[in-house]
């Protein structure tokens, strides 16, 4: 059986970019289509911002042609499309998706889940920078064993990289003893310095690491770049969760899209004796999620060589615990689908596209 090459075009018109939300023929994605029988081979052409979802897109349009053409063969190939980030805000930034990862309350391990999706993002393959926005606490270079004084280059900061990833943090300018004393002026210009002061070249995806609670800082980068979304991180009791609320209400009262719950610390399994003990409860973010018609990203247990790494500067190397790995990839996942669903649903206003 032989089939028609515009017919699978036409097929293929109906499958939306995971980044952009529009037809992956409309923004010339779909390369090298041949149609020879019944034999179907095309390269798909997807950007680095949706890297998380090219396996998922690739199966899902390979089923797709067969079930349309019954009998064909299909073999659907990704490439790497090129889309460069449009500037934007104030700060001129070239960044296309910018997500700040908070908290209600400190010790809940928001920094410990800022710095794996950036580390996960990057292993997927997207371009991602780390930005430390808790002043008073930056934690980041800890965990990631940095100490390297970033560099003026062109009347801008070099971001510290590691691994793929690019960082930047007060705990870069500011010596580990000294406390940082500011009110809300001061932190106004850090965070602006922090993100228009900083070379962080094109990126698919900016982490910001918050401080804890609500204040100041929220309120700096609603006013300084058009944030694509808040990450909430608690724990399950009762208490965090009250903390979290007021997160999420914060980031709503200037206009922040909450794009998912994470529960970290969710139960502890023993590795004497396998047994599961759930020390904070579990399920709380789960269930406050669902009760707030928020997205849950997923659940994150106790993990001893999570903390290890953490402690010893090897935070980069969090994936490679076999326990943990899943969940931290899962709320990558989750992250980056929630968003291409919403982009699919609403497509954002079209950007250039360099073939």
């Amino acid at each position: 059986m032989s089939f028609d090459r515009a017919a699978v075009l036409a097929a293929l018109a109906n499958v939306k970019d995971p980044e952009s939300g529009r037809s992956i023929t409309q923004l010339e994605q779909v390369h090298d289509l041949q149609v020879n029988g019944s034999d179907i081979t095309l390269k798909l052409g997807l950007t680095t911002h949706s890297a998380p979802l090219w396996d998922e897109t690739r199966e899902e349009v390979a089923a797709m042609l067969k079930q349309t053409f019954s009998g064909s063969n299909v073999t659907v190939t990704i490439a790497p499309h090129q889309r460069p980030a449009v500037p934007a805000g104030a700060t001129g930034l070239a960044i296309k998706s910018i997500i700040a990862v908070g908290s209600g309350k400190g010790g809940v391990g928001k920094s410990t889940i800022a710095a794996s999706l950036a580390v996960g993002l990057v292993r997927a393959g997207a371009k991602v920078g780390l930005m430390d926005a808790d002043v008073y606490g930056p934690s980041v270079p800890h965990l990631f064993g940095a100490k390297a004084m970033p560099e003026p280059v062109g009347g801008r900061l070099q971001p510290f990289e590691t691994a793929g990833l690019k960082l930047m943090s007060m705990g870069f300018l500011v010596p580990a003893s000294e406390a940082v004393v500011w009110r809300g002026p001061m932190l106004h210009k850090a965070i602006q310095q922090f993100l228009g002061g900083v070379n962080w070249g094109e990126l698919d995806y900016l982490i910001v690491d918050m401080p804890p609670g609500t204040g100041d800082v929220a309120l700096s980068l609603s006013q300084s770049v058009p944030l694509t979304g808040a990450v909430v991180v608690c724990t399950p009791q009762d208490v965090a969760l009250i903390d979290a609320v007021k997160a999420i209400t914060m980031f709503k009262k200037v206009n922040i899209p909450i794009l998912g719950i994470v529960e970290n610390m969710s139960y502890f399994v023993c590795p004497d004796n396998g047994k599961r003990y759930d020390i904070f409860g579990h399920g709380g973010a789960q269930r406050k999620a669902q009760e707030l018609g928020t997205p849950f990203l997923g659940e994150v247990p106790i993990n001893i060589q999570l903390r290890i790494n953490g402690d010893e500067g090897r935070t980069g190397e969090n994936y490679n615990v076999v326990d943990s790995a899943p969940y931290l990839s899962q709320l990558c996942y989750r992250l980056v689908k929630n968003l291409s669903e919403q982009h699919k649903a609403k497509p954002p206003l079209p950007t250039l596209s360099i073939l």
